[in-house]
């Protein structure tokens, strides 16, 4: 009689990126459950429906793991289409100061607080969070140069995050787990604004 336990492990086993998503989706969802004090490889392998040896040949740690399973989770935003570039800038920038003081937010806070004696690890936290949030700025100020509201010499991506540098800028200078409304209203109109119109009269 054939062993079905056997035979059934090794119809869905999985292999390459199919098992690296899996751990991956593993990983993120028990951020966003438990955060990251209470992430352990046993808790993502049961997850996974994998074993602890699949997880450590990808990653060395979980701290290592934790910051890869954040990029998953960051790169599912998606940015907002308002028909407009304040509205869609106002929209990211209010979405960037909820997730600050989100539990996702304090995900961020406890892997840079633990990625604090571990440059390379921080480098990438940092490296990953900005590399997608460049895209997406890009995304909405691109939409912008199609409608005609900015000329193409804005598509710069310092250009592009400087309404979300500010806003960090906030939390670091003032201890604040979010700004009021009204700075990020001053942000996009006063500063955002004049500078992405005016970046075509030079």
């Amino acid at each position: 009689m054939p062993d079905t336990t056997s035979s059934q492990l090794r119809a869905t086993r999985r292999r390459g990126a199919v098992l690296e998503e899996a751990i991956l989706r593993a990983a993120a969802d028990e951020l966003v459950e438990n955060g990251y004090a209470r992430l352990t490889m046993d808790r993502v392998a049961a997850r996974a429906r994998t074993n602890k040896n699949a997880i450590y040949r990808r990653w060395a740690g979980r701290l290592e793991l934790a910051i890869a399973a954040y990029g998953q989770l960051t790169r599912q935003v998606v940015p907002d289409d308002t028909g407009s570039l304040r509205g869609d800038v106002l929209a990211l920038l209010r979405g960037a100061n909820e997730h600050w003081s989100s539990p996702l937010g304090g995900v961020l806070r406890d892997l840079m607080a633990a990625a604090g004696g571990a440059p390379a690890l921080l480098g990438r936290l940092q490296d990953e969070s900005a590399d997608y949030a460049a895209s997406l700025w890009l995304t909405v100020l691109g939409r912008a140069v199609a409608r005609g509201e900015a000329p193409p010499e804005a598509l710069h991506p310092r250009v592009a995050t400087l309404p979300v540098v500010m806003l960090r800028n906030e939390f670091v200078t003032r201890g604040v787990p979010t700004a009021p409304d009204s700075v990020l209203v001053e942000i996009v109109d006063e500063v955002y604004l004049p500078l992405v119109r005016g970046r075509g009269t030079r």
